[in-house]
C-alpha cells in the first residue's frame, strides 16, 4: 500500500461567481420603487497552504479533484449572495507548484508560505448596482464569472541540512537511525529504503536535520532505478554526506569507485557537486571493512574530502561525525542571506496599453483577447437586449470598437472575443457608438417620471433625434 507520495497532478477549480439579480421594489401604493436587486457572491478560492504537520502528498494521490465553493446569487431588496468559501489545501514544507508543461509557478517553502492556485470568479452586478443617472431601472443584471480551472503539478523536495547519499544497502538508514532517533526499515538487500527518512539531531547547540535519500546506481540522474525520483530530495540539503561501504560483497566494487560514480550522478543532476561534502567509509567494525578503510583514506583526503571511519552497528565514530555535521551546517546557515522584509513591488501599466488587443487570423476572423472584453462578455446574457447593448457600450468605451477600424474590419466581418475553445462570435456592424446607445436614454423606465404633456414629449424627442444627428450622422437639422 503507497505510503508515501512526493509527486501528484492536482485538478483544481475555483468557485464561480454568483449571478446578480434584476428586481424591482415593490410596495403599496408604490408598485415601481425602483431597482433593489442585489450582487452576486464571489467564487472561493483554492489555496496551497505550507503545513508543518504535513509530510505528503498520499492526500492528492488519492483525491487529485477539488473544487472550492461558488458564491450565491444576489437577490431582491438589495441583497446580495453570499462568497464561497475558499479551499485551503494543506501541503508539506519544501512543495514545488508546476503547471502541465513544467514551468514553476510557487515554491512554498516556511510554514504558513500560500499560493493561489486557483482564483474565484467575481460575482455579477445587480441592477440596483448598475442603475445612474442616466439608467435610473436598468431591466438586467450580470452574471457571475466562472471561477478558474487549472491543471497543477505537486512536487515535495525534502528540507533537511543533510543528506545521506551513497549505494543501495551502504549503512544510510542504520546510521541516521543511530544519529537520531528515525527509525526507517533496514534489512540486507537491495533498495531496502523506498522514501526518504528523516531524522533531527542534537550536536551541543546545534540541531539539524538529517534526511536518508533512497540508493543511487549508475544512470539514476537520467531516470535509472530510484534514482531520479529522489534526486530532487537532495537539492534543498545544505551538507552532502558520501556513505561508502568498506564491507561490501560485490567484488566489482570498492569505495572510491562508489564515490565517482555517486560523484558524476549529483553532477549530472545539476550543481549538486559544489555542495560541501564529507566521505563516511562506514562498516569499520567488520574486519576486512576496517583494513580497506586505512588503505582508501590517504587517496580520499588527496581529494580533499574529509573522512570519517564510523561503524553504525558497533557505534564507532558517530560523536565525531555528528560535531562535525553540526560544524558545517552552522556555517552553510549563517553564509545564508537574511531574509528580508515583504516588499511590495508596484508594477504600472504603461501609459499606451488599452487593455485588449485585436488581430486578425488566417481566415479572415477578428480575434479580441483582453481581461476587460473577456470578462465582459462572461458576464452578458445574451438572451436580453438591453444587457447585450450594455455590453456594446461598455466595448465601445473602452475603445474595442476604433481598433478594429485601424484594422482593416468592415461591415459584416466575423469578430470573436476570448480564446478559440469559449469564445463569442458575431458579424460586426460598424458605427461610432454603439447601436444600443441610438435607441436613447436606455434603461430609464418613464413610468419613474412624472407624466409630460405631449407637445414636451416631441420637443424633447425631437430635440434628442437632432443631437443625434448632429453628433453621429453628420448632417445638420432642417431650420438651422
Amino acid at each position: 500500500m503507497t505510503t508515501f507520495v512526493d509527486r501528484v497532478e492536482l485538478h483544481v477549480a475555483a468557485g464561480s461567481g454568483g449571478h446578480g439579480c434584476a428586481s424591482v421594489h415593490r410596495e403599496k401604493f408604490k408598485p415601481l420603487g425602483g431597482p433593489d436587486g442585489g450582487n452576486g457572491g464571489h467564487g472561493g478560492d483554492v489555496i496551497l497552504t505550507v503545513d508543518q504537520s504535513v509530510t505528503t502528498l498520499l492526500d492528492y494521490h488519492h483525491s487529485p479533484h477539488r473544487k472550492a465553493t461558488s458564491g450565491k446569487p444576489g437577490e431582491g431588496g438589495n441583497r446580495s449572495g453570499k462568497d464561497g468559501q475558499d479551499l485551503v489545501l494543506p501541503v508539506p514544507d519544501g512543495t514545488v507548484v508546476l503547471d502541465r508543461a513544467g514551468n514553476v509557478l510557487a515554491d512554498l517553502v516556511g510554514h504558513g508560505t500560500s499560493y493561489v492556485a486557483a482564483q474565484g470568479g467575481r460575482g455579477g452586478l445587480g441592477n440596483a448596482a448598475l442603475a445612474s443617472a442616466r439608467r435610473k431601472a436598468p431591466g438586467f443584471a450580470l452574471l457571475g464569472v466562472p471561477g478558474d480551472l487549472q491543471d497543477i503539478v505537486l512536487e515535495l523536495k525534502t528540507v533537511a541540512d543533510v543528506a545521506l547519499v551513497g549505494y543501495p544497502s551502504a549503512g544510510k538508514s542504520s546510521l541516521i537511525s543511530v544519529l537520531s532517533a528515525a527509525k526507517p526499515k533496514i534489512a540486507d538487500y537491495p533498495f531496502t529504503t523506498l522514501v526518504p527518512n528523516l531524522g533531527v539531531v542534537t550536536a551541543g547547540s546545534t540541531v539539524y536535520t538529517i534526511a536518508d535519500v533512497p540508493g543511487l546506481i549508475p544512470g539514476a540522474s537520467q531516470g535509472k532505478g530510484l534514482g531520479l525520483e529522489f534526486l530532487r530530495h537532495v537539492e534543498r540539503c545544505s551538507v552532502l554526506v558520501h556513505v561508502l561501504d568498506t564491507a561490501t560483497l560485490e567484488s566489482e566494487r570498492d569505495p572510491v569507485s562508489d564515490l565517482d560514480v555517486i560523484e558524476e550522478e549529483l553532477k549530472q543532476y545539476g550543481g549538486l557537486d559544489r555542495r560541501p561534502r564529507i566521505v563516511v567509509l562506514n562498516k569499520i567494525d567488520v574486519p576486512d571493512g576496517k583494513d580497506l578503510a586505512e588503505m582508501v583514506r590517504p587517496d580520499l583526503e588527496a581529494r580533499g574530502y574529509r573522512v570519517f571511519e564510523v561503524s553504525a552497528v558497533a557505534h564507532l565514530g558517530l560523536k565525531e561525525l555528528s560535531f562535525a555535521l553540526a560544524d558545517l551546517v552552522a556555517k552553510a546557515r549563517a553564509a545564508k542571506p537574511k531574509e528580508e522584509a515583504t516588499r511590495i513591488v508596484i508594477r504600472p501599466k504603461a501609459v499606451d496599453d488599452a487593455g485588449f488587443t485585436v488581430t486578425r487570423e488566417e481566415d479572415g476572423l477578428f480575434r479580441v483577447r483582453g481581461e476587460k472584453p473577456e470578462r465582459w462578455v462572461r458576464q452578458t446574457d445574451f438572451n436580453n437586449d438591453e444587457a447585450v447593448g450594455y455590453l456594446a457600450d461598455r466595448l465601445n468605451r473602452l475603445g474595442v470598437e476604433e481598433e478594429l477600424m485601424k484594422a482593416g474590419a468592415r461591415s459584416g466581418d466575423g469578430v470573436a472575443i476570448g480564446p478559440e475553445e469559449n469564445a463569442v462570435v458575431f458579424d460586426w456592424e460598424p458605427s461610432v457608438m454603439a447601436g444600443a446607445e441610438m435607441l436613447g436614454r436606455r434603461g430609464e423606465d418613464h413610468r419613474f417620471e412624472a407624466p409630460r404633456p405631449a407637445a414636451q414629449r416631441r420637443r424633447d424627442r425631437d430635440a434628442e433625434r437632432d443631437e443625434a444627428l448632429r453628433e453621429y450622422g453628420g448632417f445638420e437639422p432642417f431650420g438651422e
